[in-house]
């Protein structure tokens, strides 16, 4: 199997992949927590450790992926406050949206999808552990970590410990220790409508420990990656690492991955700061072929801009496989293929450089463009597949319904008589069909979208 090397947050340096005791490459990504559908940031994660599992599953290792739903949180409680309805209703009709929503980017789903309210057990366990160690306390029904009784805190963000903020305001600070505690489990409040048992009373998790426990339980200690947003750093990685290593006397994961941000109007994407593109609506407008290009076209660590320019570039390189596909045939693929089909796999071993290999993607499609005769494309299939685009290469049946031909034609007959305006209006209406019509020197010409 190639060596594949991942740049790791807590060292600040690539370090190869190792295999666990099992022979598997175990790996857990923070998934989103179901408040309301999620959006194009939410799904850069998804779209990352997904893609990463399939490029190692290509080399030759054996990947569990876990990737979790947090159905108890703050937020949740308020957005169904704001709704009049349960909090167990929005979690469930939001959890099914987001399943529903990402299974559109065909990408497979990850091996676990765990619950936090299906963890309660495990979490419990796991703070009554803290308590019995010393690294946490309880106060009027609340339980805190103890942040101070974990020297090594602060080795995945490297953040100086007299200047963070765990982000918690003003809840419980007057039953804090140390304003740098953060909760474990939460009291009960008149205003949360779902609440469970505990040795310190009714009340719920705190979210960092509900990723401690669902990861533990499903991938053991000392897992191979842990992965997610870099906004997920400080607190929540932090924590995590800590209270598990504090609780357990071993680390939590080996290697943890962050992805970059997604920036609309170049501040982070968030619900929370209102610009926000929902998913589905991105897969509605742009297609799900160029909404993946457009991910592979960032490196996973850099953050990127979600803009029609950016999305126009990905959709104009979806139609150029397609384009170079009608020439290409199912088989071997010619002597100089063999170079650039190693560069791709091994631009995604340097820490998984999905913009270095499409670029040898598209060397390879020029290079086919060029041949007198451009043999096979089981190298391109290849390629593209670990990438999750391996359908760009399937020619199916490319005839438009009467109905988009009779709007090119009108439309054709509007840009003749000059009105462009509704020639434009047109261009539209066949786009929403799922076609686009391309001016050429033989007359418009229809094509299936990206």
């Amino acid at each position: 199997m190639r060596e594949i090397l991942l740049q790791d947050t807590r060292t600040g340096r690539q370090r190869p992949l190792t295999v666990g005791p099992s022979g598997a490459v175990r790996m857990y990504v923070c998934g989103p927590t179901v408040y309301g559908r999620i959006h194009v940031g939410n799904a850069r994660p998804f779209v990352v450790f997904s893609l990463l599992k399939r490029f190692l599953v290509h080399e030759g290792y054996h990947v569990v992926l876990v990737t979790n739903v947090t159905d108890i949180n703050d937020k949740i409680y308020a957005a169904a406050g704001e709704r009049s309805e349960p909090s167990a209703t929005l979690a469930s009709e939001m959890t099914a949206a987001y399943l529903a929503d990402t299974d559109r980017l065909g990408l497979g789903r990850p091996d676990h999808e765990p619950l936090a309210s299906a963890t309660i057990e495990e979490i419990i366990e796991l703070i009554e552990r803290l308590v019995e160690g010393g690294h946490a306390y309880v106060a009027d029904g609340d339980v805190y970590f103890s942040v101070r009784s974990y020297p090594e805190y602060g080795q995945i963000s490297h953040q100086d410990i007299s200047a963070m903020d765990q982000g918690e305001g003003v809840e419980g600070a007057e039953r804090k220790r140390d304003p740098l505690d953060f909760a474990l489990w939460k009291a009960h409040k008149p205003s949360e409508d779902t609440q469970w048992d505990s040795p310190w009373g009714k009340g719920r998790p705190g979210w960092h420990i509900e990723c401690s426990a669902m990861a533990e339980q499903l991938l053991g200690l000392d897992f191979e990656i842990h992965g997610g947003g870099s906004d997920l750093i400080f607190p929540h990685h932090e924590n995590e690492a800590a209270q598990t290593q504090a609780a357990r006397g071993k680390p939590l994961a080996q290697l943890w991955v962050h992805n970059g941000m997604v920036r609309l109007q170049a501040a982070k994407m968030a619900k929370s700061v209102g610009n926000i593109f929902l998913l589905h609506e991105a897969l509605d407008e742009f297609g799900r072929d160029a909404l993946i290009m457009y991910f592979c076209g960032g490196h996973y660590r850099q953050p990127i801009e979600f803009d029609a320019e950016r999305l126009g570039e990905a959709a104009s390189q979806v139609r150029r496989i397609r384009e170079a596909a009608r020439g290409l045939v199912p088989g071997p693929s010619p002597p100089w293929s063999t170079e650039l089909r190693e560069r791709c796999f091994a631009a995604l071993a340097n820490d998984f450089s999905t913009p270095a290999a499409l670029a040898a993607i598209f060397d390879w499609v020029r290079e086919a463009n060029r041949a007198t005769d451009p043999g096979g494309s089981d190298d391109l299939h290849e390629m593209l597949d670990v990438l999750g685009l391996a359908n760009l290469l399937v020619i199916e049946d490319e005839t438009a319904p009467e109905e988009v031909k009779e709007l090119a034609a009108a439309r054709d007959r509007a840009r003749r008589a000059g009105d462009y305006p509704e020639a434009d209006r047109l261009r539209e209406q066949i786009r929403a069909h799922g076609w686009e019509v391309r001016d050429g020197p033989n007359g418009a010409e229809l094509l299936p979208r990206a």
